[in-house]
This record gives structure tokens, C-alpha cells and sequence, in this order.
């Protein structure tokens, strides 16, 4: 696999977007293992700007480690500094697959309402309430039990 080529503008941003992360990633002693490449390909698949640090003191070791995982991950290398490697690589598009349940009813619903005091000169308060799927909130600010449908005869369904 090759790795991804990026502009200088773009390398920035990424750059950028790294500068608080913490390395997810850390290389012991042992070098560039397969266990290694692998927690690194699915920290890329789940984040997609990752942060490696390399506990090794040799600079031409990590600067080996560092184009191993851009080519063998296809990832795009951003920044190397000290024991510090970014990379990057686009996230995966995989859209989970919601299922509809069709007997669902609606869930709790959150409202902020002002109660007004009766004293002239003091601040509103707010209020938050929880209206449940059953309930409706009036125009006064109180909860109420949603009204049932009106029950129509048989009469008055086989006229219309």
C-alpha cells in the first residue's frame, strides 16, 4: 500500500487538529511489532488523526517507523517530532444500518419554561421539565396528561 500525499496547507491543518491529542499509540522496546500495527490501523479506522509515540532513543529508527506505518497503513505522515509521530488517514464511510420500530412510542422531551413571580421586580425562573411521551405541556407551564382521541361510534364511522 502507498501512503497518502497531502499538500502543505492541508499538512497543517492536520497539524493543527493533532496539537491537543494524546498519543494513542506507544512502540516499546520491541520495535515496530504486528500488535503494533494493528492497534495503530484501528485507532486510524476509529479516529483517523492518531498520535504514536516511540520510546526509543535512535532518530533513524523512528524515522523508519514512521514511513513503515504511512506505507504499510496508508496513511499520510504529518509530523515527526522527538518520540512524537502523527498520522493521518481519512475515516472510513460505514453508516450503521438503523432499524425502524414501528410500535415505538415517542420518548421524554425536555422544555425550559420561564415561571414568572408574582412580585413585581424580580428575575424569572427557569424551569426545566421532562414532558413523557403521554404527557403534553399547557400554555401556563404545567404538565397534563395527553387527552385520549374521542371515541367515535359505529354508528358515526360507517357514515363517513
Amino acid at each position: 500500500m502507498s501512503q497518502i500525499q497531502l499538500t502543505p496547507a492541508q499538512r497543517k491543518v492536520h497539524r493543527a487538529e493533532a496539537h491537543h491529542l494524546d498519543p494513542v499509540v506507544m512502540v516499546g522496546g520491541d520495535g515496530l511489532t504486528a500488535n503494533v500495527k494493528k492497534e495503530a490501523d484501528a485507532a486510524l479506522n476509529a479516529h483517523g488523526l492518531i498520535k504514536v509515540r516511540v520510546f526509543s532513543d535512535d532518530r533513524v529508527a523512528r524515522e523508519a517507523m514512521f514511513q513503515t506505518l504511512a506505507d504499510e497503513l496508508s496513511a499520510a505522515p504529518i509530523q515527526h517530532i522527538g518520540k512524537l509521530l502523527v498520522l493521518w488517514r481519512p475515516k472510513p464511510d460505514v453508516e450503521k444500518e438503523k432499524t425502524v420500530d414501528e410500535d415505538r412510542m415517542a420518548g421524554p422531551r425536555d422544555f425550559k419554561v420561564l415561571k414568572y413571580s408574582k412580585r413585581a421586580g424580580q428575575r424569572p425562573e427557569v424551569k426545566t421539565l421532562r414532558v413523557l411521551g403521554n404527557q403534553r405541556l399547557t400554555a401556563g407551564g404545567n404538565v397534563r396528561r395527553a387527552k385520549p382521541k374521542p371515541k367515535v361510534s359505529v354508528k358515526k364511522r360507517s357514515q363517513t
